[in-house]
């Protein structure tokens, strides 16, 4: 008998594969909502523990951003010419440049934002020499937008001055969307000055780009400008943002949906397998 029930195991099993789930089994999987369940508790969990780990590494940045902050502005004011090496150019550093501004290079960076008012960042070469070839890029505050249809106009003083502020590794960048044919918004024009009146707008303005436009050789840095000077511009620099604890805190939040959405992947597949008593 033995040997007639094995007989008949192998041939309704030929290919030794496993038997499908008992119907109880079945029954209690609810058909295919149960595994559609598993599926999407699953993929909760994966995402949930992705942005942890996403809002963890943000935080980590921020924290050496405050860190390189704090170490750069420990150290003794540093004098930028043109023979500066660029392990100097430390960020957050204290810095002070002598020169003649480069007027006719000045850029306008739009979009910038000051006590709620729309308005625009100026950045101006300063050069050191009197050629104009090498100079260092200038952060120098912000003007306000002026009336539709009203020429912006920057005021530069002329002849030898000595500006001080901090040293920054790029201009800060606002998020920009590309235009639909490929090419960036505003972009800059080959060289400077393109045409009279008005300075060109920028949305964002990179170093080396800045440089050949300009026709300068430019310091890998640029100078975030401090201080008063005759020019009406209001410099009131945010700084970098340093909100560790918040990105700690979204953090915790996505680990604890993690953590949800796997006791209930659990729970639901302890009771699908569960032998029916």
């Amino acid at each position: 008998m033995r040997f007639f029930r094995r007989m008949k195991r192998s041939v309704s099993d030929p290919a030794g594969m496993p038997a499908p789930l008992p119907a109880a089994v079945r029954r209690r999987a609810g058909g295919g909502s149960v595994p559609l369940a598993l599926v999407l508790l699953a993929a909760t969990v994966a995402v949930t523990v992705a942005l942890g780990r996403w809002q963890l590494g943000r935080a980590d940045e921020k924290a050496a951003t405050l860190a390189a902050l704090e170490a750069g502005r420990t150290l003794p004011p540093l004098a930028l010419g043109p023979d500066r090496a660029a392990d100097d150019l430390i960020p957050w550093r204290s810095a002070q440049a002598s020169g003649h501004w480069l007027a006719d290079r000045t850029v306008l960076l739009d979009n910038r934002m000051a006590d709620g008012r729309p308005g625009f960042w100026v950045v101006t070469p300063l050069a050191f020499d009197d050629e104009g070839r090498q100079a260092v890029a200038v952060l120098r505050g912000w003007l306000p937008r002026p009336v539709p249809d009203a020429p912006v106009t920057v005021r530069t003083p002329t002849g030898p001055v000595t500006v001080r502020g901090e040293l920054v590794p790029r201009v800060p960048r606002l998020f920009e969307l590309p235009a639909l044919s490929g090419r960036k918004r505003d972009e800059l024009a080959s060289s400077l000055p393109g045409w009279p009146g008005a300075p060109p707008r920028v949305q964002n303005l990179e170093l080396g780009t800045y440089a050949k436009a300009a026709g300068v050789v430019l310091l890998p840095a640029v100078l975030e400008q401090t201080g008063d000077a005759p020019d009406g511009l209001v410099r009131d620099w945010a700084g970098p943002p340093t909100n560790i604890d918040t990105h700690r805190g979204y953090a915790l939040q996505w680990f604890s949906f993690a953590a949800i959405a796997a006791i209930a992947f659990g729970v639901i597949l302890v009771r699908v397998l569960r032998p029916k008593r």
